[in-house]
């Protein structure tokens, strides 16, 4: 593989070009009448052009071709992508998926882009306001095929087999225990090598950003110097039939074009795509008693209009030590006016020590109780309080989001492949036998 570079920074505002081309970016102005080598330059707005300057994020770039060049845009079958949240009965109930199903290459060969399909979501990319869960399980490269969402900012998290991914402003690899944010408009392409499975949040309102710190201070969670967005590179090359996927209301079109999209020589600008590596974030924790509210594991939020409400926070669970006194140190049990969608990289969650597989999913739906299962709580009501180092070899995530979540038919039905739906009416009855023994 190729060597790649990336620069450090959340937000920053970068200048790249490729090195193959010294003096592709235009000095002292955007636009000039004759970009250097010839180029083309292509502005791409993530917000509107009269957005306050410390929200407003855009990005000029310097192409071989402007991205105008393609055919046509011609429906294409969306697959397992919907947002059609009335399709299904509203299911109150706490839902748990076991890990989702690669296909196997000698039966069905599967790319990203094909291999998307909706488990969950609220809202409305049409009004710009809402969210999309995934997951995807792919097991062979896009090849000449790239996509792009017009509806939103896709927040991927492996967690089996590496992701290389080429946008127009780069390249970078993406291996589970990190993150990738690839925001609305921009072209991407995957690379896998093998099976590969995880999860993406889309977010059709706003985009991420990192939690305000208050009475932390200045440092703490995820520190803006680990972010990396790639360097430019471009390839100048002929491509006949190439196809440009667009996310497009929740449908899918394609446009051919007769060359790779990925021709960009030098960009400068703050909207770009980002990595994130997880074992990076800075825990921070209760050292005396009780529990600090999970806010505290929040990596990126996606805030709505109303003041501390997110459309999305992306949450973690990293290995920490737990030394609180006299103290039920698990999560407690709990009803949320959030809706909380939960994933596994890897490890044992320790919440859900029974049926969570790292690759599976849970739901706990607006105003569900929800809290661990019986031999968590057994274990933990007698354990000796001691300092102690948990969730060691595990990495568990949580999309939290004000949104009221639906889920898809693919969620309700498992229709694509033996994945289980199980609802857990069965915690309440394991529980069950220590009521009656506590009266």
């Amino acid at each position: 593989m190729a060597e790649l570079k990336y620069m450090s920074g959340f937000g920053n505002e970068f200048a790249s070009e490729d090195p193959r081309c010294p003096g592709s970016l235009p000095e002292g102005q955007n636009s000039p009448q004759q970009c250097p080598y010839g180029l083309y330059a292509e502005q791409l707005s993530g917000t509107a052009f009269t957005a306050p300057r410390k929200e407003n994020q855009r990005s000029w770039l310097y192409r071989i071709r402007p991205s105008v060049l393609h055919k046509p845009f011609q429906a294409e079958p969306r697959g397992l992508v919907t947002h059609d949240w009335d399709s299904v009965k509203p299911n109150p109930n706490q839902i748990r998926w076991s890990p989702f199903d690669i296909p196997k290459k000698d039966e069905r060969k599967v790319d990203f882009a094909q291999s998307l399909a909706t488990v969950c979501g609220a809202g409305d990319p049409k009004s710009r306001n809402g969210i999309a869960i995934y997951v995807y399980t792919c097991n062979v490269p896009m090849g000449d095929k790239c996509l792009y969402s017009s509806d939103g900012d896709f927040l991927i998290v492996p967690q089996q087999g590496g992701l290389f991914i080429t946008t127009e402003f780069g390249r970078m690899q993406v291996d589970p225990k990190e993150i990738c944010v690839i925001q609305r408009g921009i072209r991407f392409n995957i690379h896998v090598e093998g099976p590969s499975r995880g999860y993406v949040l889309e977010v059709f309102s706003g985009h991420f950003e990192l939690p305000s710190l208050g009475p932390i201070g200045a440092n703490g969670l995820a520190n803006p110097r680990d972010f990396l967005t790639p360097t430019a590179w471009y390839e100048d090359r002929d491509a006949p039939g190439y196809t440009v996927i667009s996310k497009y209301h929740g449908h899918m079109f394609s446009a051919k074009q007769d060359h790779s999209p990925f021709d960009v020589v030098a960009w400068h600008g703050n909207y770009a795509p980002y990595k994130y590596d997880l074992t990076k974030f800075m825990v921070i924790n209760c050292v005396a008693f009780d529990h600090a509210d999970p806010s505290i594991f929040t990596v990126l939020t996606c805030q709505s209009n109303q003041p501390g409400t997110a459309i999305a926070d992306f949450v973690i669970f990293p290995p920490r030590w737990s030394v609180q006194e006299q103290t039920f140190r698990p999560p407690y049990y709990h009803r949320n006016c959030m809706s909380e969608f939960m994933g596994l990289i890897y490890g044992n969650y320790e919440a859900k020590e029974e049926g969570f597989k790292p690759g599976g999913a849970s739901l706990h739906s607006m105003m569900t109780p929800h809290g661990p299962d019986a031999g968590c709580f057994e274990k933990a009501t007698t354990a000796e309080l001691k300092p102690e180092k948990i969730a060691v070899g595990t990495m568990a995530f949580m999309f939290e989001s004000s949104l009221s979540m639906a889920v898809t038919g693919l969620g309700q039905q498992h229709q694509s492949g033996p994945q289980v739906l199980r609802v857990l009416a069965a915690a309440q009855e394991t529980l069950q036998p220590q009521l009656e023994a506590r009266r």
